[in-house]
């Protein structure tokens, strides 16, 4: 029962357009299931290895520096974007201009920015550790990815000629999200 509440609740906070969810690049990634797949998993190692970042920064970060914070984990964000680009220019340099552009839709994303500021806020009142933080990235990236995967399967629907020109495309879909946010918050 505790993972399906778990799965709840990051779907929850990951469709309710609060603190974790990246639409735009939800919208950019239901366009093709490849996009869909390469983003998600971006965000999700990005949230991964973030959070395992902002837990040394949070135990290392003196007191007198607390209201830096969110400029920190964006400089830890800013070296995973910078070391993730170089690697997967050395590793696939034929592939490189295709891909990249994956992890700039994903870096800096406000799905990786806001796991990274909620996971530290709750760790002050939890006392969590190195791999609770972990955990939690980990978390955050799959709850992006089943959210994606809702987002997706109605996104054909709701670009389709059977919805009013005036309410097709981004209208339709943040009213599809607010609905679809709504249901699964009942469900909590």
């Amino acid at each position: 029962m505790f993972i399906i509440s778990e799965i709840v609740a990051l779907l929850t906070t990951n469709l309710i357009l609060t603190q974790a969810l990246g639409t735009s690049t939800l919208f950019i990634a239901a366009g093709s299931r490849k996009n869909l797949l390469w983003t998600a998993v971006s965000i999700s190692v990005f949230t991964t290895i973030g959070s395992f970042g902002a837990c040394l920064l949070d135990s290392m970060l003196p007191d007198s520096l607390y209201d830096l914070k969110m400029l920190f984990y964006v400089l830890i964000i800013g070296m995973l974007y910078i070391i993730s680009l170089t690697v997967l220019y050395f590793a696939d340099r034929k592939d490189f201009g295709t891909t990249r552009k994956y992890i700039h839709v994903s870096a800096f994303n406000c799905a990786v920015m806001g796991t990274l500021f909620t996971i530290s806020e709750n760790a002050e009142a939890a006392n969590l550790t190195m791999l609770d933080y972990i955990c939690a990235g980990a978390e955050a990236g799959a709850g992006f990815i089943l959210a994606a995967f809702v987002f997706t399967a109605a996104f054909k629907s709701l670009n389709s000629e059977n919805v009013p020109s005036s309410f097709r495309g981004f209208p339709a879909a943040l009213i599809y999200l607010g609905i679809i946010s709504m249901a699964i918050y009942a469900l909590m």
